[in-house]
């Protein structure tokens, strides 16, 4: 499909919405991280802080790559918080969903954005050459 990446610089409109996906989903992600140490402590598992740190962690990378997305790297970061988010889903099982719901929102923005992007270079050139 013509606009995914896996590196590489982004057009504006396009890097905006990808890091306002990535912020959601670290809000998302932060929720999860919740229920996991939740689920954890009623089987009385020792894991619920553990898992609580992870998901802290991969919220806090969610944001900070947000913030990355304006440099070529930052959607290859970007693919793979939506990896880690598939993973989460082995200790809370309903992050599948959320992981599947993000990764459409992570692609359809690539590739919409990249068509956005496309007609409004070609109105831009339209308008300079009349």
């Amino acid at each position: 499909m013509k606009g995914i990446v896996l590196y590489g610089a982004l057009g504006k409109f396009t890097w905006r919405m990808l890091a306002t996906v990535l912020a959601g989903q670290g809000i998302v992600v932060f929720l999860g991280a919740l229920v996991a140490r939740g689920i954890a402590l009623a089987d009385g598992d020792d894991a619920g802080s553990t898992w609580l740190w992870v998901g802290t962690g991969l919220t806090v990378l969610c944001f900070v790559a947000a913030g990355m997305m304006r440099r070529p790297y930052g959607v290859t970061v970007g693919w793979l918080i939506q990896l880690a988010t598939f993973a989460a889903a082995f200790v809370v099982p309903a992050m599948l969903i959320v992981g599947f719901i993000f990764l459409l929102l992570w692609v359809g923005s690539l590739v919409v954005c990249h068509r956005v992007e496309q007609e409004q270079a070609r109105r831009q050139q339209e308008a300079a050459s009349t």
